[in-house]
């Protein structure tokens, strides 16, 4: 496949999705039920970042048990790291920055790539590539909706999922601009969440979060 026919499948893809819980997880059991609250929520899916020892593991293992979950390999920040996302089965990488020489990398992957970028100069350098869906990482610190609103003119061909910053409070808001394919967000998976287990709450906020895309979208 071509990167354009990659990053159609990306759009598609994160479309679908249309809030992607960014999680991280200390342990498989961790990683496997708070997928599972996720999943039972309405949010079919997550960026799993590869912040902790256990990330890549998990990764595996989740696309063996709960295949029926996209999984993206988030937080990926070298070459070695996107090639072991690959390997594990990674639906799609999601990069929070992206130098030069990890995005010619990541424009060859054979599998779909959001790659993150904070200023118009870093969105021109990953469009001039092939890219036209990427992530903009921290959204609220670098302008967050009036960022969006400033790219949507000059990138015009350029869809994206802002993340960083983003709350329940201002999801729609967020996911209403034109240019935004899906925002993330750890609102529904809080730390504390997590680390107690209280997984009842992970789906509640998940089912809430979904609610929010179908009123935005209409579906």
């Amino acid at each position: 496949m071509t990167i354009a026919q990659h990053q159609q499948k990306a759009e598609q893809l994160l479309r679908a999705a249309g809030i992607l819980p960014v999680v991280t997880v200390h342990t498989l059991d961790e990683a496997r039920k708070v997928s599972a609250a996720l999943l039972k929520g309405g949010l079919p899916a997550i960026e799993l970042t590869l912040r902790t020892p256990v990330a890549m593991e998990a990764l595996a293992m989740l696309k063996k048990e709960l295949p029926d979950i996209v999984i993206g390999a988030g937080t990926v920040l070298t070459i070695e790291q996107m090639e072991q996302s690959i390997a594990a089965g990674a639906d799609f990488l999601v990069t929070p920055g992206t130098p030069s020489e990890m995005a010619d990398a990541l424009a060859k992957a054979p599998i779909p790539v959001v790659p993150g970028a904070a200023t118009p100069t870093e969105l021109l350098s990953l469009m001039a590539r092939g890219f036209r869906v990427c992530k903009l990482f921290p959204a609220s610190a670098v302008g967050g909706l009036a960022m969006l609103k400033g790219l949507a003119g000059p990138l015009s061909d350029l869809k994206i999922c802002p993340t960083g910053g983003i709350t329940e409070d201002n999801a729609a808001d967020y996911l209403s601009q034109p240019n935004v394919v899906c925002i993330g967000g750890s609102w529904m998976v809080p730390k504390n969440w997590i680390e107690a287990g209280e997984w009842n709450k992970v789906t509640a906020s998940s089912a809430k979060a979904a609610a929010i895309v179908a009123e935005v979208r209409g579906a």
